[in-house]
């Protein structure tokens, strides 16, 4: 099976995680944290730093690793590196998702994750 190896960003501000919404492919319309596809030589932190760029043009500042998730898709196998980050410049601009929210920890049970993305979301409830 293939394996996709992708880099995710929480990025937090005063208690609250900022979340997207893919706006397409097999899991349009589900919630999600940003990023992507890791380049051939890139670092992890060079490609999230990359990926955030180009999705919502923003600058964030890598605060701390927080996890790796494995998740087995039906054509594909998943390992997303996760860190948790601050936005430090840039304008808000959707090019690949078609919503983006602040939510606090209380609703985070209450959104349609991207499967893999529910991992991220449990390690989340431990810190």
């Amino acid at each position: 099976m293939k394996t996709i190896e992708v880099v995710a960003a929480i990025i937090k501000h005063d208690n609250k995680i900022f979340i997207t919404r893919r706006g397409y492919g097999e899991f349009e319309n589900m919630w999600e944290f940003p990023g992507g596809k890791m380049e051939m030589g890139e670092t992890q932190e060079e490609a999230l730093i990359r990926e955030i760029k180009e999705e919502l043009e923003l600058d964030i500042e890598i605060s701390k690793y927080l996890t790796t998730v494995d998740y087995d898709y039906p054509n594909f196998h998943l390992t997303m590196h996760c860190f948790i980050c601050s936005i430090c410049g840039g304008e808000l601009q959707l090019n690949a998702h078609n919503d983006a929210k602040w939510i606090t920890f209380k609703d985070i049970d209450n959104l349609n994750w991207v499967p893999a993305d529910v991992l991220v979301v449990e390690k989340l409830k431990e810190i």
